[in-house]
């Protein structure tokens, strides 16, 4: 039976999970993730974790943050005073926001509202966090 390698193009089910148990996204809900094994499209880690699967073939893989989105940069966090926030939108915990131009496009998250400032994180929402998967190899194509 042929072995995925790099450079394959497959169909792979995912559940990526959290230390906690919290799942932050699949795809069993949803058509196959198609990829190319080594475009560089996925975490290193996951793509790894890709090489060597047999179709039909289920494992679980832990991710550690330098494999996947990265250590959480503290300087990528920043308290800007809230009179610079636009006064039209009412700013929220959680809520993403793109800054910059389009070819200097920056997501951040808002993780701390006060009356006074507030944070803004620019970091990826999984930075510095430990993800497993379950993966299953559907098809090598």
């Amino acid at each position: 039976m042929r072995i995925a390698k790099q450079s394959d193009k497959v169909k792979v089910h995912y559940t990526g999970k959290l230390k906690d148990g919290s799942v932050f996204d699949s795809s069993l809900e949803r058509d196959p993730l198609v990829v190319e094994i080594g475009s560089g499209d996925l975490i290193i880690g996951f793509e790894k974790a890709l090489v060597g699967m047999k179709a039909g073939e289920k494992k679980d893989v832990e991710i550690h943050p330098q494999e996947a989105y990265g250590e959480h940069l503290k300087d990528l966090v920043k308290v800007i005073d809230r009179k610079y926030f636009p006064k039209d939108l009412v700013p929220e915990e959680g809520m993403q926001l793109q800054l910059g131009e389009k070819e200097e496009m920056t997501i951040v998250t808002l993780t701390s509202v006060t009356p006074d400032h507030i944070t803004l994180d620019a970091n990826h929402p999984l930075a510095g966090k430990i993800l497993n998967f379950e993966i299953q190899m559907v098809e090598i194509l």
